[in-house]
């Protein structure tokens, strides 16, 4: 005998009631796993390739019944046993001292040496400060007596009468830009150590004076950045000072970055998509490899000519944050786009330039994402996952940036993701953890042509100090002209030249072949 138990319209209303609420719930637990991982938890992206394969593999229940087909690998070579490097260079200066035992000391016209023990340690002197005094003669003909004296004219300086020399103006911007002291740190290191008190506010001043000179040069690279025709872009918050709130705000340093070129920044107090039109000119023509943030979409559509291309690191990123969620499904993606970035590591490998890049992607990554969007559609139309769920979400971004996810694999120029212009703000977030803010808005850009100078040296390989030293003392008697060869790729060609003859007219030397 069956029991029929009616539900009045209250109760029904009190289900439905908590039905929604346990969904917010569940909704709101994953919200906090989330963020207590991102805080606490490892950054890293990468999974165990074994647990992925195990949770990739679709059950027949799944919406995911493709089968998983992966694209033919070559084996893998035994990869060589690096030569062993010197702990040091060899061509470091040496200082000996010689120790001799106390017996000898004594009398060492009783002893005779027969040999000696040679031990080695790395040692290391501060740096240090120094008056450079120029001394300019006067001169008086010896028979003419009427021409004036001659004296030696006084070498161009970036400002007249200025205190620093090039050296020092070089030490502290490398010093705030390259190693991330902030100027009053540099104050009490100079003050307590070698005793020179330089104060915070007239480093200011000359860090800008170096900013205003080093303009045309960020101007060349900026040129050359753009000129490609294909630049990555991306932009990361920087607090700075606006007098009269007594408080920080909120600007950006946009980072446009040229894969295997230079990469510059520029400031802007906010993250507007109108902010793009300083950051582009309008004569460019090409494709912008950005993230899903919507001011880009909304600037290419107000231009013509711009594509936008996108990143398959951040689908990647979400569909990670949503494998505790959905560990099935989202490994299975997962492993379809470690597919495709196994066809990039192996054409990095090789060194492939775009044309076979753009064939290998035909024929081995554009099937693996044809499978991919025929899944996420798959998934989309079901609608197991609420929206606002991480799967969920992660679904929707994908989707959204679908057409732009496909335009890598007919440009073989395009990068798999923006990795480059993310790596290319590190400095700048490792900078902002030290000096905390920009000390006003109008600061930020100086901040921005000297990021984008130390950047481009360290991507050659260049000592910024050396770099800057050589520039400074130069600029001042160059013209607009000669500006071309002070940029770092222009600068290391030279010193590789000028090396080269060096070396060659050593070679050549008579009294060295004799």
């Amino acid at each position: 005998m069956s029991v029929c138990l009616k539900v009045t319209p209250r109760e029904e209303e009190l289900l439905q009631t908590v039905e929604v609420l346990r969904r917010e719930n569940e909704l709101l637990r994953q919200k906090i796993d989330a963020l207590v991982k991102r805080v606490f938890g490892s950054s890293s992206e990468q999974v165990d390739r074994q647990q992925l394969e195990l949770l990739a593999a679709p059950a027949p229940s799944t919406p995911l019944e493709t089968p998983n087909v992966k694209p033919a690998q070559p084996a893998r070579a035994a990869t060589p046993r690096k030569e062993r490097t010197p702990r040091y260079p060899e061509n470091l200066p040496v200082v000996e001292e010689v120790i001799d035992p106390p017996p000898v000391q004594a009398q060492p016209e009783q002893y005779r040496c027969i040999g000696r023990e040679v031990s080695e340690q790395l040692d290391y002197e501060p740096g240090r400060f120094l008056r450079r005094r120029l001394i300019r003669r006067k001169y008086v003909h010896k028979t003419e007596l009427d021409p004036i004296p001659l004296i030696a004219p006084l070498p161009a300086r970036l400002l007249e009468r200025s205190v620093p020399a090039a050296g020092l103006l070089a030490q502290i911007v490398v010093s705030k830009f390259c190693d991330h002291v902030p100027l009053f740190r540099q104050e009490q290191i100079y003050h307590l150590r070698h005793q020179v008190y330089l104060p915070r506010q007239s480093m200011t001043r000359w860090v800008e004076l170096v900013a205003e000179w080093l303009q045309p040069l960020y101007e060349q690279i900026r040129t050359g950045v753009l000129g490609g025709g294909y630049v990555q872009v991306d932009e990361t918050p920087i607090d700075y000072l606006e007098p009269g709130h007594g408080k920080t705000r909120q600007g950006y340093f946009w980072t446009c970055n040229r894969p295997g070129g230079d990469v510059f920044y520029r400031w802007e107090t906010s993250r507007a998509a109108a902010c793009l039109d300083h950051l582009i000119p309008v004569s460019f023509k090409g494709t912008l490899q950005c993230d899903g943030y919507s001011g880009y979409r909304s600037f290419a559509n107000g231009r013509q000519g711009i594509a936008l291309a996108g990143c398959w690191a951040h689908v990647r990123r979400k569909f990670f944050e949503a494998q505790e969620q959905a560990p099935k499904v989202a490994g299975w993606l997962l492993h379809q786009i470690q597919l495709l970035y196994a066809v990039e590591a192996r054409l990095r490998q090789h060194r492939a330039g775009p044309q076979l890049r753009a064939a290998v992607r035909a024929q081995e990554s554009r099937p693996v994402v044809q499978r991919l969007q025929k899944a996420l559609v798959r998934l989309k139309t079901k609608g197991r996952h609420l929206p606002q769920s991480a799967l969920g979400a992660a679904l929707d971004y994908a989707l959204g940036q679908w057409p732009t996810l496909e335009l890598y694999l007919a440009d073989g120029r395009l990068e798999i993701d923006n990795n480059l212009v993310e790596n290319a703000i590190r400095p700048t977030a490792v900078g902002k953890k030290n000096w905390l803010f920009i000390g006003e808005a109008e600061a930020g850009q100086r901040s921005a042509i000297l990021y984008t100078i130390i950047e481009s040296c360290r991507r050659r390989g260049i000592d910024p100090y050396a770099y800057l030293k050589d520039v400074l003392t130069r600029l001042p008697g160059m013209t607009n002209h000669q500006i071309p060869q002070l940029t770092p790729a222009a600068w290391l060609a030279g010193t590789k030249r000028s090396e080269g003859r060096a070396k060659a007219r050593q070679q050549n030397s008579p009294a060295l072949a004799a």
